[in-house]
């Protein structure tokens, strides 16, 4: 059961007692995304060039920047998408963006992640937008990693749920058998992503994602990587390994915060 958090706490870091005859607040999932959110914002400094995560829980942060820049309270931001939703939700915001031609260095990046390992190695793009946010947040000094602690792992693919990588269109099932094969010690099953009409799902890039369910551990993660993307066919994969350098866990005893 997580505890409310104290309003006259700006950092969000103070937990609210309730009044002793008052049942404690329960904070949903989501909630539990705006705390870690709003925390990373603090991260952000005027002048800083930003790369702008994708999904439910970056969207809160992109949110808080937002506001504070409405506010004067932060200035001179120049934003980098990793998605279109996430262009279009910037530009709404009235947030200038850029791209990495323009600003191949990135200052800070935050984004949200479906899974961390204690190493803090990441798998991300359950969204579809993994190969943008790996362009922008390997090119940024400083990525943090915003989650609810239900994304926190003992191994990459630990929580049954997609590992996925985007692939060309062409010729996909032979790509997702040859991937299936990769790590069938494993118990690798890959699946093509589809959309909510059953046709496959698109990537921002023209791509299609094939989802990898895995039933045991893959073993080391850099052979796992260096495997995959030598595969004909296959774009970019959805393990982010060693690019966080803090990542920002929202759970029942508040915010905790882990370093690289």
């Amino acid at each position: 059961m997580a505890i409310a958090w104290s309003a006259k706490a700006s950092s969000m870091e103070a937990l609210s007692l309730s009044p002793p005859m008052s049942p404690p607040v329960v904070l949903t999932q989501d909630e539990l995304k705006k705390i870690a959110a709003y925390k990373a914002v603090e991260f952000v400094e005027s002048g800083m060039v930003l790369g702008l995560g994708t999904g439910s829980t970056a969207k809160h942060a992109v949110d808080r920047i937002g506001e504070l820049l409405r506010q004067g309270k932060l200035n001179n931001i120049i934003g980098i998408p990793t998605s279109k939703k996430t262009q279009e939700q910037a530009l709404s915001l009235g947030i200038p963006l850029s791209d990495l031609d323009n600003h191949p260095t990135v200052d800070l990046a935050i984004d949200g992640a479906d899974e961390v390992d204690p190493h803090l190695n990441l798998v991300k793009g359950r969204g579809g937008s993994l190969l943008r946010e790996k362009m922008v947040e390997g090119a940024c000094k400083k990525f943090v990693v915003i989650v609810d602690e239900s994304k926190l792992v003992k191994y990459l693919g630990g929580s049954g749920l997609a590992m996925p990588v985007e692939v060309i269109p062409f010729c996909w099932k032979f790509t997702a058998k040859k991937l299936q094969k990769l790590f069938e010690d494993s118990g690798c099953v890959a699946k093509l992503r589809n959309d909510c009409k059953g046709e496959p799902f698109v990537t921002d890039n023209g791509n299609y994602v094939v989802d990898l369910y895995l039933k045991k551990d893959i073993g080391d993660l850099q052979v796992a990587s260096d495997a995959i993307l030598r595969i004909a066919g296959v774009v970019e994969h959805g393990m982010f390994l060693d690019m966080a350098t803090t990542v920002i866990v929202a759970g029942e005893l508040g915010i905790t915060i882990k370093n690289k």
